[in-house]
């Protein structure tokens, strides 16, 4: 399963509702509700962890096995602290699984699923933040390895992905600075990969998996951030090619597509432009330089990149129409903009928040008038105005498909952010109900994550605080499962 952020944040904004700012504050990513996630099925349909009845204080839960998929989340039940959780979806299936710190808030994050565990990263207040595992069992949740020695600092293990039968991540020892590590579930299996930059930090980042190796940005103190590949051992770890040989090409955006992984790099001569590699030096090439009207190193800034019928959709700036849409086929005379959204001069759609729904592409975009919900089937003329509301979607946990849908929090301009829901079409496209319906507040619907046949997610209802939700696409049936923090506190935090 792919890396999941997942633990249910929430920042010290009021929940005051504004269609605008807030909006936008939303959509930038540091928003009241940041993202929130846990893990529900691992691919294939086969449950995490599961069941098991857990209490809901004290030391956590059952120790014995569990059988359910669940979710697993941090949360803050007003005694315990911020500890980790898990929920089949159920009022009675919601408990603690672990209280990690006894006299104060473990964080539990970065929940990943693993060799039929949830791999995440936790403070014990012993030894800071490092990498634990967990069955959804007391006796089944423990630390990993305590990977930075040097006292209560902890190596802050995160970017956990799965590559062929071990965990890649990266972490700090306390010596080398965050470097490439990886584990098979055990400590004496949990070691560095490579200093990638000794006597620095290299901060490996944006993990993707393609063809048994795993791309990344990361920094060897030498020729700036430049595109990397590991196959999980340490002659497997290397440059790919130096995109930019006298500073940092920066890359980021890795998407797999027709074979090869796509990405934006700047070489230091074109600025950020749209770069592909099928893992060869030969093979990094740049698709298209998109922006040629702004100057040396100008660049287009491509972003946001999502498949749809066999083409790959992006955000990029011409350097003529302003931030657009774009799609390539991979070539340089298929990459293209798709239509100028915004056709004022100087005018820019600012789109954000790419979302699939069956063939029809969701996203949020300005045509000069606002910010609205827009759709395209990958045509000028398939390009329109979807809904006259300021839809909150663009992270993987910012929405979900469930039935057939998109759900997604969105603001008509009345109600706040509420949980809205989209087939892709104008009447298929609704608000499932007004969670928090005080006129002055909203309740900011995040983190969607289906799990046993309902959607969860995380609300606040003006009543019980940020809690965690559930849904089966009806008014009627979205419902609290249960007040963690019982009263106005947020349980999820």
């Amino acid at each position: 399963m792919n890396n999941l952020r997942a633990m249910f944040k929430q920042s010290s904004e009021t929940h005051s509702r504004y269609r605008s700012t807030r909006a936008v504050t939303f959509a930038a990513g540091s928003s009241l509700l940041l993202a929130i996630t846990a893990i529900g099925c691992a691919r294939g349909g086969s449950g995490v962890v599961g069941g098991g009845s857990g209490g809901s204080g004290g030391s956590g839960g059952s120790g014995g096995s569990v059988g359910l998929p669940a979710l697993y989340f941090g949360a803050n039940d007003s005694s315990s602290g911020g500890e980790l959780w898990r929920s089949d979806g159920t009022t009675a299936g919601t408990a603690m699984v672990m209280d990690i710190q006894a006299n104060g808030n473990s964080g539990p994050e970065d929940f990943t699923f693993f060799n039929g565990q949830v791999f995440f990263s936790a403070d014990n207040g012993v030894v800071g933040e490092e990498l634990w595992k967990t069955d959804g069992t007391v006796n089944g949740t423990q630390l990993v390895l305590d990977i930075n020695t040097n006292g209560p600092w902890g190596s802050s293990p995160q970017g956990f992905t799965e590559l062929n039968g071990e965990l890649i991540f990266t972490a700090d020892d306390g010596f080398s600075g965050h470097e490439l590590w990886k584990t098979d579930g055990t400590t004496q299996g949990t070691v560095m990969i490579l200093d990638l930059n000794p006597g620095g930090f290299s901060f490996p980042a944006e993990f993707t998996a393609f063809g048994g190796e795993l791309y990344f940005r990361a920094n060897s103190g030498v020729s700036g951030s430049q595109l990397w590949k590991t196959d999980g051992t340490t002659a497997g770890t290397q440059i790919v090619r130096y995109i930019n040989p006298t500073g940092s090409a920066s890359p980021g955006g890795f998407t797999v597509f027709h074979n090869e992984v796509y990405f934006a790099a700047n070489d230091g001569v074109s600025g950020a432009e749209l770069w592909k590699t099928d893992g060869t030096e030969g093979g990094t090439v740049m698709v298209k330089d998109i922006n040629i009207v702004g100057g040396v190193g100008a660049g287009s800034g491509p972003a946001a990149f999502v498949e749809l019928g066999g083409q790959l959709f992006f955000r990029a700036n011409d350097g003529v129409h302003g931030a657009e849409l774009w799609k390539t086929d991979g070539s340089e005379a298929g990459t293209v903009m798709v239509m100028d959204i915004n056709p004022n001069p100087n005018g820019n759609s600012d789109i954000f928040g790419f979302a699939l729904v069956g063939n029809t592409l969701c996203f949020g975009a300005d045509d000069g008038t606002g910010r609205r919900l827009w759709r395209s089937d990958g045509t000028a003329a398939g390009t329109t105005m979807l809904k006259d509301i300021f839809p909150l979607i663009g992270s993987e946990t910012s929405q979900a498909i469930y039935g057939g849908s998109l759900f997604f929090r969105a603001d008509d301009g009345l109600h706040g952010a509420e949980l809205w829901k989209t087939d892709g079409t104008p009447n298929g496209t609704s608000m499932v109900k007004d969670i928090n319906i005080a006129i002055t507040e909203h309740s900011a619907p995040a983190g969607f994550t289906v799990v046993n046949g309902v959607l969860l997610f995380a609300a606040h209802d003006g009543v019980s605080g940020m809690e965690l939700w559930r849904t089966d696409g009806t008014s009627d049936g979205t419902v609290i499962v249960m007040d963690i923090w019982p009263g106005p506190g947020d349980g999820i935090d």
